[in-house]
């Protein structure tokens, strides 16, 4: 027997799912003790099974009371029921830890992705892969592979204790295998299949479901809550029908083994009966004693249960595999490797860019520090050319790069996200609370503003909904004051008075000292105090067109 190469252990290692290496890896450690657990807890079942044998065969045969085997059968029930409850609690533990290390790599993945490749994602797969498939793949890798080794372990202590009383009962139990292991390779195919398709249809409906609440708003404008709901319910009716597709081969899989196991229990009890009626000389089942045959028969069941537990979990294997599958748009090596669309190593500035919907651009360089302005008419691109300098969208042609350390930027608009909570802490949003962020609040009329009482203790309410655009944008700048990083500002003085208006034009300059900012703009008073300006023009055939 020819024994596989390194190379080709390893070609085969490489063709799994990254996703389902780092599961198994999380889970190895934990497995190995669970495994001890359950092995534990067979050993205390054959106990039982001993001790009532011989119990029971004493009683019906003497009459007496055997009071050894009353107790083992006492000491072994205790300690198979404590390590039950063991190996239930440790499996679920293990099978949360496994889970929330691959949300920790999935969340770490993200964190460093460039904003363009994680924009390219699906939210469907982001969604899915978040929520559900971790918990998947930990089944597979923790109960589902507990249960395989146990299906290869549990039976062969079990017909080992029977061989004891009769080595022919034992390869009557034996020879039931090879038809649970032949049905397995059947159904596998099918239950796989399957689980794919229900991957698939849940991977669609939180696409589409994340789509529809995202543009919610024009939904409702329009009057078409109805037709989108109808469409919502297609999808999730496809993805129940998906479920109860895997579920359907599941439960026929485990009720075929329990016919075939049935079955053989019933032969040996058969078998057993006519030896002790005399019926029949059948060899290793005539001339035994009464406690003999009970004990086989109670073993014979417990032969049979590791099998029934994996046909239960079976479908967990499929549902693993498709999520390890699914996972792939995090974990895999072409995520790991994947060039950031659009950025080079170039001067500071950007080379032959062309921007979605709004055509090419011309070439232009950036400082170090400094206030850039971006202007032009309504749909030149000016928000766009911010988006894709910003690592939001990526450009249809071209490459850029900023200039200065790979600091976090900020960004300044009208929905900047504004946490629950005071203002002092939307200021700061994460960046410790300085004298520089009363400061800030302060130049820019936040903090005595008498449409918002109560300076920087004022109370924020969930999703900003108390603030106005403009106080939005001037929590934005009041952030953008606090941070070393590059700030993209989108209309920083659309929404304001020309008081406040002011403020921010001055704030912007301020920290335009130390940082470079971007801001699109309409202002001419802004565009003025820039010290460059990137001026967006409709291409020639859009003029010819107005």
């Amino acid at each position: 027997m020819t024994r596989p190469s390194p190379r080709a252990r390893s070609g085969r290692a490489a063709l799994e799912p990254a996703a389902l290496i780092l599961a198994r890896g999380a889970a190895r450690a934990g497995l190995s003790r669970l495994q001890g657990l359950q092995v534990l807890r067979c050993v205390a079942t054959l106990g039982v099974a001993v001790a009532l044998a011989r119990l029971a065969g004493a009683l019906i045969e003497t009459g007496g009371l055997d009071g050894l085997a009353l107790g083992l059968a006492g000491a072994c029930l205790l300690a198979g029921a404590g390590l039950g409850s063991l190996i239930e609690a440790r499996g679920a533990a293990l099978e949360a830890e496994v889970a929330v290390a691959l949300i920790d790599a999935a969340e770490a993945r993200l964190a460093v992705m460039p904003a363009r490749a994680a924009a390219d994602l699906p939210r469907g797969a982001v969604i899915a892969g978040l929520q559900r498939h971790p918990g998947a793949l930990a089944r597979l890798v923790v109960g589902h592979a507990a249960a395989r080794r146990m299906m290869g372990l549990g039976p062969v202590l079990t017909a080992g204790a029977v061989a004891v009383v009769s080595w022919q009962a034992a390869v009557a139990l034996l020879l039931a295998t090879p038809v649970m292991i032949v049905f397995f390779a059947l159904v596998g195919g099918l239950i796989r299949d399957r689980a794919a398709a229900q991957e698939a249809a849940l991977g669609r409906l939180a696409t589409q479901f994340a789509d529809r609440v995202r543009v919610l708003p024009t939904i409702l404008a329009a009057h078409g809550l109805p037709r989108e709901t109808a469409k919502l319910d297609r999808r999730l009716q496809a993805y129940a029908d998906g479920t109860m597709g895997v579920l359907a081969v599941a439960f026929l899989n485990a009720g075929v083994l329990d016919f075939f196991a049935s079955l053989a229990i019933a032969i040996l009890a058969v078998f057993l009966g006519l030896g002790h009626l005399g019926l029949a000389e059948i060899p290793g089942f005539a001339h035994l004693a009464l406690w003999q045959s009970l004990l086989i028969l109670l073993l014979a069941p417990e032969y049979f249960l590791p099998f029934r537990r994996y046909a239960e979990l079976y479908h967990a294997k499929a549902e693993g595999e498709a999520a390890a599958e699914a996972l792939a748009w995090v974990f895999s090596e072409e995520a790991e490797t994947r060039p950031e669309r659009g950025v080079v190593s170039v001067a500071p500035g950007a080379r032959g860019l062309v921007l979605p919907h709004a055509g090419p651009v011309a070439d232009f360089d950036l400082p170090e520090t400094g206030l850039v302005a971006v202007t032009g008419p309504s749909g030149a691109g000016k928000s766009t050319l911010l988006r894709v300098l910003a690592g939001v969208e990526a450009p249809l042609a071209g490459a850029f790069r900023l200039p200065g350390p790979n600091l976090p930027a900020t960004w300044v608009s009208l929905d900047t996200p504004i946490p629950a909570g005071t203002l002092a802490a939307a200021i700061a949003d994460g960046t410790t609370a300085t004298p520089e962020a009363l400061a800030a609040a302060a130049s820019l009329g936040l903090s005595d503003d008498p449409h918002w009482p109560g300076g920087l203790d004022a109370a924020v309410l969930a999703g900003a909904e108390n603030l106005s655009g403009g106080q939005r944008v001037r929590v934005a700048v009041a952030r953008l004051l606090l941070r070393p990083g590059t700030g993209f500002c989108d209309e920083p003085t659309a929404k304001l008075d020309p008081a406040n208006a002011a403020r921010v034009r001055q704030a912007l300059a301020c920290a335009a000292r130390t940082r470079l900012v971007i801001v699109a703009t309409h202002d001419p008073a802004l565009a003025a105090l820039a010290d460059r300006r990137i001026d967006l023009r409709p291409t020639l055939s859009e003029r010819q067109a107005a």
